[in-house]
């Protein structure tokens, strides 16, 4: 009891002396958040235009499409589970979506809501198999995504998909309704605010974080867990497809394979922002943090030209130390 003590004196006494709207700051936010800041005057050194206002909105832009796929990825990490069938849950849903938009006006209204709904679908099918068949995420979300490789590789033939994105696709990922800020910014907002008022104002959100705590708890305490589960996979595999929709959006067609780039940045940037690999512990704010910091260091590394090789060990090497720092944490199991 001694020894905690003294460990905890100093500690005590440095956060007496913090503001008090800094003691529920999350560490993790807060550095990610101080990442950056660093971040963004290391690109000012590389480049002058970086710091412009012009570049820091095309920046959040291409953060909003990352934003929408990991905050799906998000849902599920929350529950202590991984969703590795993004990749092709991405190009599923630009395909099929693009698809729909070339069967007249009917399929201009639906295309957006048809591509949704397959993303959608491939996440129910992850959710039965962790929820009901009690299957390891990692291997059930591999095997849909190869599931969904094969069904597309068979739709287009193998070769490019021919279907062009639909108006209001490119209008939602490039168009501006609000005068100086992306329409696919303004996607990303009413998404990142309804999971904010989900996790923090519903029972469902209550039922995610306990659930990733303990899920054995949980179900004891009267949770449905395997709805929770289920939900929040077919959530994740939704909100995978809408940003396939808004990449097909922002390059005006749907491609093969055009998921591959998400899968790693998205898991990286939900662990950069604190949420606890292990599940149970995070805050929407994090992966907000963690986003744009991910967006703003593939620009570093762009910028830098460094090959696609080296981007994917450094996004490795940043999930595994995030992991070390905070993945074990006592914090994250109750």
């Amino acid at each position: 009891m001694s020894d905690m003590g003294t460990a905890a004196g100093p500690l005590g006494a440095l956060k007496s002396r913090m503001p008090k709207f800094l003691h529920k700051v999350d560490p993790a936010v807060a550095t990610a958040f101080a990442c950056i800041v660093l971040l963004l005057i290391v690109g000012s050194i590389y480049s002058t235009s970086f710091l412009s206002p012009e570049y820091l909105l095309q920046q959040l832009k291409v953060a909003s499409f990352l934003g929408v796929i990991a905050t799906g990825m998000m849902l599920v990490i929350l529950l202590g589970q991984i969703d590795l069938s993004v990749p092709w849950t991405v190009a599923t849903g630009a395909m099929m979506a693009s698809a729909a938009a070339a069967f007249g006006p009917t399929g201009v209204v639906l295309a957006i809501p048809f591509g949704i709904l397959c993303g959608a679908a491939i996440g129910t099918v992850n959710g039965i198999g962790v929820a009901y068949l009690r299957i390891p995420s990692m291997i059930i979300t591999l095997a849909t995504n190869a599931v969904a490789q094969g069904l597309m590789v068979v739709y287009t033939g193998g070769f490019s998909p021919q279907d062009s994105a639909s108006a209001a696709m490119r209008w939602m990922a490039t168009g501006v309704l609000i005068p100086g800020v992306p329409n696919a910014v303004i996607v990303w907002a009413i998404i990142g605010a309804a999971t904010v008022f989900v996790l923090t104002r519903t029972t469902f959100g209550r039922s995610v974080y306990a659930i990733g705590n303990r899920e054995r708890a949980a179900y004891l305490s009267g949770v449905d867990t395997r709805r929770v589960v289920l939900i929040a996979f077919a959530v994740s595999g939704g909100l995978s497809a809408f940003g396939g929709v808004l990449l097909a959006g922002y390059a005006s067609k749907a491609a093969q394979s055009m998921g591959d780039p998400y899968l790693l940045p998205a898991i990286a940037a939900v662990v950069l922002g604190g949420t606890s690999i292990l599940g149970g512990r995070g805050s929407y704010l994090g992966t907000v943090a963690g986003v744009i910091l991910i967006t703003l260091l593939q620009s570093i590394l762009s910028v830098m030209q460094m090959p696609e090789a080296g981007r994917q060990i450094t996004y490795g090497v940043v999930i595994v130390a995030m992991l070390l720092l905070y993945g074990r944490s006592p914090a994250t199991r109750a």
